[in-house]
């Protein structure tokens, strides 16, 4: 009897563990970055438009890397805490109603974070919350009594934000290594915006590092997200 040869057809699974371009759309989303942080040095009048493409250059980062995987929570948290940071980066382009953009890009970002913390915590851990993510509570405290005095009316909303920002960061550290440094990008992105707004006499380049760290920051997550991702869910 004769026996047809073994040729089973490629599946999903394995195509998307094969795939040795799923990481081409964050060398786009990198490229954009940069282009942002260059213009933005030079105080360029496209800085903001730049601004305004990175998050849709990395949520189309995502979506590429993670084309042939399982649709599932994990990647619409991670759509969602981009999308929400779009909000954040363009408040006032988004919300031009209000008259002070940072309450909406507060609660944009607190939204994102928000994502970021249950996509990390339940669908990302590959550890136990490691004893030194305690150094995330230490943050919070030292920098809410250094800027305490100088809040005013927003002094809760800076201080839940805070708490959400360090809550993403301690959850990550469950994570792999590309998410748990990202997020230390995003959380020295976020304390030197927070001295940029609220501490008078901060220099003129504490701006273009408020992008740099946030860029590497949101890049480093979304690619850890996309690895851990294509791990799990292309089997």
């Amino acid at each position: 009897m004769r026996t047809a040869p073994d040729r089973s057809p490629t599946t999903p699974a394995s195509s998307a563990r094969q795939d040795p371009r799923w990481w081409w759309g964050f060398a786009v989303y990198a490229v954009v970055a940069l282009v942002h942080v260059i213009l933005l040095a030079v105080d360029s009048p496209l800085t903001y438009p730049t601004k305004l493409a990175l998050m849709p250059a990395l949520i189309l980062a995502a979506a590429w890397s993670l084309r042939r995987t399982r649709w599932g929570v994990a990647h619409n948290l991670l759509v969602a805490a981009l999308l929400f940071s779009w909000f954040g980066d363009g408040a006032a382009f988004f919300f031009p109603f209000f008259d002070d953009e940072l309450p909406m890009m507060l609660l944009s970002f607190g939204l994102a974070h928000a994502c970021y913390i249950a996509l990390f915590w339940r669908h990302l851990a590959v550890r136990r919350l490691p004893w030194w993510s305690a150094v995330y509570v230490v943050w919070w405290l030292v920098l809410i009594i250094v800027l305490w005095p100088l809040l005013g009316a927003l002094a809760v909303g800076v201080t839940v934000y805070g708490l959400v920002l360090g809550g993403t960061a301690a959850a990550a550290t469950r994570c792999n290594p590309a998410v748990v440094v990202g997020a230390v990008f995003f959380l020295a992105s976020d304390t030197t915006l927070a001295f940029r707004l609220f501490v008078p006499g901060t220099p003129d380049w504490a701006g273009v590092a408020v992008m740099v760290t946030y860029t590497i920051g949101q890049g480093l997550i979304a690619f850890g997200v996309a690895r851990h991702l294509r791990g799990v869910r292309a089997r």
